[in-house]
């Protein structure tokens, strides 16, 4: 799919489209965002609760080491 298209109907690596074609052979394209409850589940649970602190001292850690 062309950029211009793309970046027109604001579309994403992964993002899903459908394409529909009526009687008269005239196609409609259709973009399937997928809403971020979709996402859900995507990811293994953690091993043990982390905490907010601890995401966050784990962010700067990291963000020291770049």
């Amino acid at each position: 799919m062309p950029k211009a298209l793309r970046e027109k109907l604001k579309l994403s690596a992964g993002d899903r489209v459908e394409f529909i074609i009526d009687d008269e052979l005239s196609a409609r394209l259709v973009v399937k965002h997928v809403p971020v409850t979709g996402l859900k589940g995507m990811l293994p649970r953690p091993s043990k609760p982390v905490s907010l602190e601890e995401m966050d001292r784990a962010i700067r850690e990291r963000v020291r080491e770049s």
